[in-house]
């Protein structure tokens, strides 16, 4: 049986809502697995989904940057080990230079690795400088690339540190043939939506078929547990999943500015009012250190495990 912590206690009230209590019971019954936890507590209608803006602990900064001509753009995740590097001057120089690179280089990391960066050497080159200057681990995590052939792509950086530069960036390519200050004005709106709403795919169809799976079998055990006839209990679990799916799709997620409004119809509204198309082709939402665990230690622990040894 692995040991419940007071912080894995706390970690998972964060995540989950629910009482400490509840907290506690949960990682007993799941032998300490804080994702397995989560859905305990969710089965048991003490919490309905670990929270989207989960408390993520990496550091460092999320870049955007869109092409001259408006059609291209690129948002770029390099981190750190403390948010005081991320302040530094040449690490925000490196993250905003790399984001411009990665418009040619593309979105593989390895590839954008290997691109020349200016004043020589390559990319991988100039981030081991810079650990070696700024004394600090540094990781260039993950790039990513949206373009249309006609219209414009969005950015948005929510709290931004510098302009381009902060902890959640946002690119939202629309393709269409609306005046493109019509397109940025529809754009920037759901941009913020994006930011807020965390959507997890453009079209339901798109959601990761593993993540639909586990919230069926969520909702099947939580359904199964009221009693109810088998036929309804199908019904309950099928109306769980279409609400999830509906929830997490960008298209189909109600724009959080007016609070009733799908996106799919905020983006035909637009286009209405534009007299042109406008349509969502692709997103991209990077909240810095989403997935990555930061490890923590309890110092008076370790200095009693090293004072046995």
């Amino acid at each position: 049986m692995a040991e419940i912590t007071a912080a894995a206690v706390k970690e998972l009230r964060e995540k989950s809502g629910a009482g400490m209590m509840d907290c506690k019971k949960a990682l007993t019954e799941t032998n300490g697995d804080m994702e397995a936890a989560v859905d305990w507590l969710r089965t048991k209608g003490l919490a309905t989904a670990a929270k989207k803006s989960s408390r993520t602990a990496a550091e460092g900064l999320v870049g955007v940057s869109v092409s001259v001509e408006g059609t291209k753009g690129a948002a770029v995740e390099v981190n750190s080990e403390t948010d005081f590097v991320a302040k530094n001057d040449q690490f925000q120089d490196f993250v905003r230079t790399v984001t411009q690179l990665a418009l040619t280089a593309g979105d593989d990391v390895a590839a954008l690795a290997g691109a020349g960066y200016p004043g020589g050497g390559t990319v991988a080159e100039k981030l081991t400088s810079n650990i070696a200057t700024i004394g600090e681990n540094q990781t260039l995590r993950r790039a990513k690339v949206v373009e249309v052939s006609k219209g414009t792509v969005v950015p948005y950086v929510h709290n931004a540190a510098v302009p381009g530069l902060g902890k959640i960036g946002v690119l939202v390519a629309l393709e269409g043939d609306a005046p493109v200050a019509e397109m940025e004005t529809v754009g920037k709106q759901i941009a913020m939506h994006i930011a807020a709403a965390f959507p997890q795919a453009l079209t339901e169809d798109g959601l990761d078929p593993v993540v639909i799976e586990r919230e069926r079998a969520i909702a099947a055990e939580k359904a199964a547990e009221s009693g109810k006839p088998a036929e309804i209990v199908e019904k309950m679990v099928q109306g769980a999943v279409a609400k999830f799916r509906k929830e997490n799709a960008l298209l189909s997620q109600v724009f959080v500015i007016d609070n009733k409004t799908p996106i799919a119809q905020v983006v035909a509204n637009a286009a209405k009012a534009a007299g042109g198309s406008i349509t969502l082709k692709d997103y991209v939402r990077f909240q810095l250190g989403e997935g990555i665990e930061k490890e923590t230690s309890d110092f008076a622990a370790e200095v009693a495990a090293a004072v046995k040894g």
